[in-house]
């Protein structure tokens, strides 16, 4: 079958001030085909599909819709041509039904037909194999059941090309599975359909041609029969990169944290951890997977002191032995092991335990967006200087430590961070709390949005750490990057452990039940 355009933007160019976010882009999106758009952090991408979706207006070029030129000023507008877009972050009503969020702002006697709204959606759904509930809530849901409203909603709304941004970023592999099952039906339907996403492995698995962004340019589209991961990563960044994660064996591990029983509540009363158990080597990457809303965030912040836990629960710190390679780094706690809950942050630190905290929220519980690379390096040394004046000249020299050593691109040191891009935001928290020198590394999504490089970085850093001896707790969504860079998997369900496995010989879908709490014959728990 001979394919038709869908949509062709022609040098397109978009810019924010004196960055130019897209410099003369020129893209094609074929009926009945799924294209990958790739490209590192701040390459364009997002940028370029908000303009198709009425979100941005470009300064300069046009976009044909079905060979005719449209103007896209609005959400509206695109959908009045037949252009939908899935965001990462869900925009749904909780308290209303999955109906009624499908229905919300439409204009005429048909938001109100319920009844009527719900067999449209059964229909949709049947067509082309979505499972979903037009009268569940909407809080009741799990994140696959939302992201099926949010691709239900717009196909009731008549679109015909999809958009969908990183739409795997929390969902389980069989979740994934489905979602890619729905997408090859609804290419067969002759929708056209544009993946933003940074997992390789998936575009090789459900695209049919890859467009490459770099720096605000377009570089080129392949197909996907034609090309691999390593040729696409090379095309994103410029030059050759490798994309082997390194898992070097650490034979000697000492026991540095053990958890007993820790139990945490919610806001609203919910227990978000349930008598969780573990300990955590030096010498290790100990990863922590599940799905979203499992307890990951609670069970890092009870651990650094920065939420409350339940009476019977216990942290306890072993500190590094005297024939450890980080021993003398760090002040003496008790040999025998330091309880560490019902201690704030600063005491934990005041009494010689070394912890480094990667926050999920980089902006809001990691760093100070208003301020530069200098001041967020202050926030960890102030206490360290002998008088009343603050020493500015110690978090400079680390400023530009890790600007140098980790490629941390910023127009000066003083420039606000929540001007940089999120991988350049993600490269200065990072490298602050690895410049402490922890004996303790936690780091939550530590690469989440981060392009390919960019996130390679991060997994050397990691390793590199662990190979100092120090226990590295890794919370990350992406089963893949955990099954080849951690050391030992705990994962978690509904705020309980389901099950701790070897990454060396454990398997996606061993893991993917684990999250689910369904479990094959005889596995390990």
């Amino acid at each position: 079958m001979e394919q038709t355009y869908a949509i062709q933007m022609k040098h397109i160019t978009k810019r924010f001030g004196k960055v130019v976010a897209n410099d003369h882009v020129s893209l094609d999106i074929k009926r009945g085909e799924i294209l990958s758009l790739l490209g590192e952090n701040g390459s364009g991408k997002t940028t370029l599909m908000n303009m198709l979706a009425g979100i941005y207006f470009p300064d300069e070029g046009e976009i044909l819709v079905n060979g005719q030129a449209v103007t896209i000023a609005s959400p509206k507008d695109a959908f009045d041509c037949g252009i939908g877009m899935i965001h990462q972050h869900f925009k749904l009503v909780d308290v209303f039904t999955a109906a009624e969020n499908i229905v919300l702002g439409l204009e005429g006697k048909q938001k109100l037909d319920l009844k009527a709204a719900a067999a449209r959606i059964n229909e949709i759904c049947d067509k082309y194999g979505f499972v979903i509930d037009p009268n569940k809530k909407v809080y009741n849901m799990s994140v696959s059941e939302k992201q099926t409203v949010e691709i239900v909603k717009v196909l009731y709304r008549g679109a015909d090309i999809l958009i969908l941004d990183e739409p795997t970023a929390v969902l389980t592999p069989q979740e994934t599975d489905r979602l890619f099952d729905v997408m090859r039906n609804m290419k067969a339907d002759g929708k056209a359909m544009v993946i933003i996403t940074h997992k390789l492995n998936e575009v090789m698995e459900v695209s049919d041609r890859v467009a490459v962004l770099r720096k605000g340019q377009y570089i080129g589209d392949v197909a996907t029969a034609d090309t691999n991961p390593q040729k696409l990563t090379d095309m994103m960044v410029g030059h050759a990169v490798t994309l082997n994660i390194d898992r070097p064996l650490v034979e000697n591990r000492h026991l540095r944290l053990e958890v007993k029983d820790l139990t945490v509540l919610s806001a609203d009363g919910v227990k978000a951890l349930d008598h969780v158990s573990f300990e955590a080597f030096g010498g290790e990457i100990l990863g922590i997977a599940g799905i979203a809303g499992s307890g990951q965030k609670e069970l890092l912040e009870a651990i650094a002191g920065l939420r409350p836990t339940q009476p019977g629960s216990h942290v306890i710190y072993h500190p590094p032995a005297p024939d450890e390679p980080i021993a003398g780094t760090h002040a003496p706690v008790d040999r025998a092991g330091e309880e560490l809950l019902g201690k704030t942050a600063r005491q934990i630190h005041s009494i010689g335990v070394s912890m480094a905290f990667v926050p999920e929220d980089r902006l809001g519980m990691g760093l100070v967006g208003s301020m530069g690379m200098v001041d967020n390096m202050m926030l960890k040394t102030y206490r360290s200087g002998a008088g009343p004046l603050l020493n500015r000249k110690p978090p400079r020299e680390l400023a530009e430590k890790v600007k140098t050593e980790l490629d941390v691109l910023t127009p000066s040191l003083n420039t606000p961070v929540r001007r940089l891009s999120g991988g350049n935001v993600q490269k200065v928290l990072v490298g602050r709390e690895i410049a402490q020198e922890p004996s303790v590394l936690m780091t939550a999504y530590a690469v989440r949005g981060l392009d390919i490089n960019t996130s390679y970085t991060i997994y050397n850093l990691l390793t590199a750490e662990k190979l100092k001896g120090v226990a590295v707790v890794y919370v990350g969504e992406d089963l893949d990057v955990l099954l080849e860079l951690c050391d030992r998997i705990l994962v978690l369900c509904g705020g309980q452990v389901s099950g701790v496995v070897d990454a060396r010989t454990t398997t996606k879908e061993e893991v993917g039940l684990l999250m689910t709490k369904f479990r094959k014959e005889g596995a390990a728990v």
